[in-house]
């Protein structure tokens, strides 16, 4: 009688703990980390060295100096050729090193614009190049543009800026100031690009 009911006991045993095997293990919680990790938005993509954004090109940077511009993208290509009617305080050339149609503006010593001329063929973090259409900047920006009409060309020829900090409606002089100035002509396609500090405003090369 012993063993009969020690051989029953020890039958329920073996099938709870066979019904037991077959039951999923309980996860264990997800580290803090982790959680953290999946709940965190994904960043923001990167700026290829392509890319032309309102802090600069690649390795050359709006507000480095002359000599950290040279040691970059190299000395002008052509110092034979106009650019500043004073080089000393504001000149515009292209460097030996940059890409196709890029022209930088050297203002006291420093880097504070680059241009997209009508052969280059880098796009601006907005996805925007020479010869796009105005509409295409409209979509790019919506209401963050400023427009202001074009000082020599009758519309539908004017200027879009895009500033990205310390910009308004009205002219800008804070140093410290970034945007983009996409320069429609009277086709309706942007013609120039330029990027940097309060100098994207000037119209007349260092005028």
């Amino acid at each position: 009688m012993i063993r009969l009911v020690a051989a029953t006991a020890l039958a329920v045993m073996s099938l709870a703990a066979c019904e037991g095997s077959d039951r999923p293990a309980a996860s264990a919680p997800a580290p803090a980390a982790d959680q953290a990790a999946r709940s965190a938005s994904p960043s923001a993509p990167t700026v290829g060295d392509d890319v032309l954004t309102a802090e600069g090109l690649g390795q050359a940077r709006i507000g480095m100096t002359l000599a950290e511009l040279t040691a970059v993208w190299g000395a002008d290509a052509n110092p034979s050729a106009v650019g500043g009617a004073d080089p000393q305080t504001c000149d515009e050339f292209h460097p030996a090193k940059a890409p196709q149609g890029v022209n930088v503006m050297i203002q006291n010593g420093v880097l504070t614009r680059i241009t997209l001329m009508r052969n280059a063929a880098t796009r601006t973090d907005r996805g925007v190049a020479v010869g796009d259409e105005a509409a295409a900047v409209t979509r790019a920006y919506g209401d963050a543009l400023v427009a202001q009409p074009h000082k020599y060309e009758a519309a539908p020829a004017e200027d879009l800026f895009a500033w990205t900090r310390g910009g308004s409606s009205q002219y800008v002089d804070d140093a410290s100031a970034r945007g983009v100035r996409y320069e429609v002509g009277s086709d309706g396609k942007v013609k120039m690009i330029h990027a940097g500090g309060p100098s994207i405003q000037l119209v007349e090369g260092c005028a």
